[in-house]
């Protein structure tokens, strides 16, 4: 039962990261010791479902580490559908001490993430590199507007899943990114279960495949993925920096006034442009505190070992 509640609040956890545009669930699955697990189950259930569809029920359970991914999946859901609004109401009514947060857990889940490698080389290096560049490419892209038919929502479910499960690469943004991130919030917050099954369905299309090619990595490369995923959670620092100046804005499709394109600012340039408080005491204070959580995860989780083996 112990085992079974830690999971538990481990997809909590994930879920409140993936509703963040700029955080990962993925980041916060490796930090917690279960990416790897998380990345053999999923890539399993293809293989479980043949056993199903032949009847081999029980075989086919154990298969797909049913009461793992079940288990994870319960808290995913508990979080995003409890926590939707009130993450959405915190990064509007106070995005500084919000963004400082995630910072701080961004910054010390590289180390551990950076730690796992066992030896740095030039491969490493620019693998590294590689991670950097195409996290940074990606938080400064400009939004683009996809439609909010049902092909584009199966084809941003499938898209954005495979950036929930790397470290560093927030779902939340690619939806963003496509201009269809207030679609999809709407329809968590509003149930619509039209809009919930298509964008699902894409997802579940999209982990299954790449959370295969992935798992493959880290068993061929580990050293190199590593690196590489370290880079991305490097690069993406740019997107959760807390004090940010507006260049241009955009019409969402509820009429609202959202920003389009951002720049960072220093703290004390962000209050001499806006007028506005930088709260950098808090803002400190907030970035230690999700430094100290990600430790604390990361010790309560035994050291890195899966959890699928003792639930």
């Amino acid at each position: 039962m112990k085992n079974t509640l830690l999971l538990y609040a481990k997809g909590i956890a994930m879920g409140a990261a993936d509703v963040v545009p700029g955080v990962s669930g993925g980041t916060i699955a490796f930090i917690t010791g279960i990416y790897d697990e998380l990345l053999r189950s999923i890539g399993a259930v293809p293989g479980a479902a043949v056993l199903l569809f032949r009847g081999r029920i029980r075989d086919a359970w154990q298969a797909a580490n049913a009461n793992f991914l079940l288990i994870l999946l319960g808290g995913i859901f508990t979080s995003v559908l409890s926590l939707a609004k009130l993450i959405t109401y915190l990064l509007d009514a106070h995005p500084i001490p919000v963004w400082s947060f995630f910072f701080g857990l961004i910054l010390v889940s590289v180390h551990l993430v950076g730690k796992e490698i066992q030896r740095w080389d030039c491969s490493r290096i620019v693998g590294l590199i590689l991670g950097i560049a195409f996290a940074y490419v990606i938080t400064v892209a400009a939004p683009v507007q996809w439609s909010d038919s049902g092909l584009s929502l199966f084809f941003a479910g499938a898209i954005a899943i495979c950036a929930m499960i790397l470290p560093g690469i927030s779902g939340s943004f690619i939806l963003v990114l496509l201009g269809l991130y207030p679609v999809v919030l709407g329809a968590v917050k509003n149930l619509d279960i039209a809009v919930l099954a298509i964008f699902a369905a894409g997802c579940l299309v999209g982990i299954l495949s790449f959370a295969r090619v992935l798992s493959w990595m880290l068993e061929r490369w580990r050293d190199l993925t590593l690196a590489f995923l370290t880079g991305l959670m490097l690069g993406s620092l740019n997107k959760v920096w807390p004090w940010k100046e507006t260049l241009t804005w955009r019409i969402d499709s509820h009429g609202a006034r959202v920003p389009l394109l951002e720049q960072n600012l220093l703290p004390g340039t962000f209050g001499d442009l806006t007028g506005q408080d930088p709260q950098l005491l808090l803002a400190m204070l907030l970035a230690v505190a999700g430094i100290i959580l990600v430790l604390g995860l990361e010790w309560f989780a035994g050291r890195r070992q899966p959890l699928a083996e003792t639930a």
